[in-house]
């Protein structure tokens, strides 16, 4: 059963040493990850859908913030207690999407009902439409549109940000969301098929809500944020890897070299370095949070700022790195 348990189990518990099950899992969930990101692609999630049943994210919101209000109270054993609803709420996610692969057959058509499955959990084509309504008032020289279109993507303060700032903001949230949105789904959906793709989004999920570094979520979200860490370990390099590859930049991966490590984040800095090598720009850097003031360090601190000609070069980056992973995901389903 590919969809509904991970390669590992199903090839542990074949009687013989023959490695084409494990194959041939391997292939149907390519096949089911390569359908999801065309899906996504070609069709987005779209407005009708979203208002008649809202989308799986939403819905693991609404789990997560109410476990949240429930549970998050001062206390000495918060950090304990905030574990404890991260890891039920994982487990939930991937036990549910271990019943539902239970019932797909092993064969194409199961592969394809996975694909269309999986596909609300892809983001490509909302993180390009979302970078797009950024580039376009940016490149018209409306800074205030602008401000207010990037601060649907980032959490710092947009009205600090000059036409600088815009553009690094929406380039490190390309770099980023890639990333999170995209190439780390499609991952665990290749390693583990159907709970892999849903307990990660799962997991990402409840990072970005409450793997905070605040006063309301440092401890009860600390198990959330380090979970997070550990998923994207991989998919962090690999996108920094992809970018590289698509520009055909040595100093994409130089710069990834150097300067990923001094990232506040343990895996952002990756794709955003990769990026800024990539364009032979600055990203990252200080920047408000509201009344917060955060000192991050440079990447790539000796090239210049972007201008907003830079982001159609990043989209263009994008672009070529979505048609990379879709080549890869044909390579693997075939």
């Amino acid at each position: 059963m590919c969809f509904g348990r991970s390669h590992a189990i199903f090839f542990i518990q074949r009687k013989t040493r023959d490695h084409s099950g494990f194959g041939e899992c391997a292939m149907l969930t390519a096949l089911s990850m390569l359908i999801a990101l065309l899906l996504d692609w070609c069709v987005g999630w779209p407005d009708a859908v979203f208002r008649k049943i809202g989308h799986p994210v939403t819905w693991f919101g609404s789990i997560i913030a109410t476990a949240e209000n429930r549970f998050n109270h001062p206390r000495s054993s918060q950090r304990l207690v905030g574990a404890e609803v991260t890891v039920s709420i994982i487990f939930f996610a991937i036990a549910v999407a271990m019943i539902v692969g239970h019932f797909l057959p092993d064969s194409v058509v199961g592969a394809i009902v996975a694909g269309i499955l999986a596909w609300p959990l892809v983001a490509a084509r909302s993180m390009h439409d979302h970078f797009i309504s950024v580039y376009g008032p940016l490149f018209d020289g409306h800074l205030a549109s602008a401000r207010r279109e990037v601060a649907k993507i980032v959490g710092r303060d947009p009205e600090t940000l000059d036409e600088a700032g815009v553009a690094r903001a929406a380039i490190e949230s390309l770099a980023e969301n890639t990333s999170d949105g995209i190439i780390a789904p499609l991952f665990w959906g290749v390693v583990f098929g159907l709970p892999g793709i849903v307990g990660y989004k799962a997991i990402n999920t409840l990072d970005s809500m409450i793997g905070h570094r605040n006063e309301r979520y440092k401890e009860f979200g600390w198990a959330a944020a380090r979970i997070d860490d550990v998923a994207n370990l991989i998919p962090a390099r690999l996108t920094a890897i992809l970018f590289a590859c698509a520009a055909r930049s040595k100093a994409a991966l130089q710069v990834m070299w150097k300067d990923a490590r001094f990232h506040r984040s343990p895996n952002a800095g990756w794709p955003e370095a990769s990026m800024a090598g990539a364009l032979g720009v600055r990203l990252s850097g200080p920047r408000g949070y509201g009344e917060t003031w955060s000192d991050e360090p440079w990447l790539n601190s000796a090239a210049p700022d972007p201008i907003p000609a830079d982001l159609n070069l990043a989209r263009e980056y994008y672009l070529r790195t979505m048609l990379l992973v879709g080549v890869a995901l044909c390579l693997l389903a075939l």
